[in-house]
């Protein structure tokens, strides 16, 4: 069965749900590529997983928003799904490109382990970026793409 535009708040919940667990586990996962893991306490650790889990939801919730108010038409997620996903995911790797930047060489709040491959001239790690593609797409595709 295809999602209808009539199931709009379905598709949202589906998304928000991926994300959220998606996001969580990309945290975990990638917590070995920062110096955090190797230099605090395992409360710092779950205080940094929680706090970056609910930045990345509140991430992904402003960057589908903005897309929907964007490029959205009535029939969404019937129609223009696609353009919905494409702008959500570029607002969410441009937001991670400056966030990054910011974090890692202005502020210095965190940084890279020497494991994190890098992009070069941006300096934006690999793993962050590759997260706010893979992790919304997958999110979409369960919303959406997908049939129930």
């Amino acid at each position: 069965m295809e999602v209808g535009a009539r199931d709009w708040p379905g598709a949202l919940r589906r998304y928000v749900a991926v994300v959220i667990v998606a996001n969580l586990a990309w945290e975990i996962a990638q917590l070995p590529l920062y110096t955090i893991w190797f230099e605090s306490t395992p409360r710092d650790i779950a205080f940094a997983i929680a706090h970056c889990t609910a930045g990345d939801f509140v991430i992904a919730a402003v960057a589908l928003v903005i897309a929907l108010l964007l490029v959205a038409d009535a029939g969404w997620p019937t129609t223009g799904a696609v353009r919905v996903a494409i702008v959500a995911i570029v607002i969410g790797v441009s937001y991670t490109i400056f966030s990054e930047w910011l974090n890692i060489v202005v502020r210095k709040n965190w940084q890279y382990a020497a494991d994190m491959p890098v992009l070069p001239y941006l300096g934006t790690g690999l793993s962050p970026l590759a997260q706010w593609i893979v992790v919304p797409a997958a999110g979409f595709w369960w919303a959406i793409g997908r049939r129930a």
